[in-house]
């Protein structure tokens, strides 16, 4: 598939102005997507928002990161536009890589784990990529031995 808009309209002889960063940039990987999805299948905005059941505005906001792609959007986006496996994985792949928000529920989590799970929140936006590097090597020890 196409990485992104800015390809897609470029390889179909449209003139793109502005550097292609500064267009993407604005955009998920979903938003992406989704928006190739309907320029092939020559669709506007509002043929998909009838498709996912959402008003415009709210896959506006999905499709900016505003808002996590709901879950049951896959199956409707999958079936309606007849993806291939490989597709799908694609689309799976940019929902996962356009999420915006975590929801941890702590439940069933002890002080010790509920202490944790607050640090990481309060330190995530100053985090860089060698904690976050260790941080994985940790979790992924401790996935490896549960197993």
């Amino acid at each position: 598939m196409v990485n992104s808009v800015v390809d897609f309209l470029v390889i179909f002889g449209y003139s793109v102005s502005a550097q292609k960063e500064d267009i993407t940039m604005a955009y998920t990987k979903f938003g992406e997507f989704v928006r190739v999805l309907r320029i092939k299948n020559h669709e506007v905005m509002g043929d998909m928002a009838k498709v996912v059941g959402a008003s415009l505005p709210f896959l506006s906001a999905v499709e900016n990161g505003k808002k996590n792609v709901p879950a049951e959007w896959v199956e409707k986006i999958v079936t309606h536009y007849g993806l291939t496996v490989a597709e799908k994985q694609e689309l799976e792949s940019a929902i996962e890589e356009s999420r915006t928000q975590y929801k941890i529920t702590p439940i069933n989590a002890g002080i010790q784990q509920r202490r944790a799970a607050m640090q990481f929140a309060r330190s995530f936006d100053e985090m860089d990529d060698e904690t976050a590097t260790k941080i994985l090597e940790l979790l992924s020890k401790k996935e490896e031995h549960s197993n």
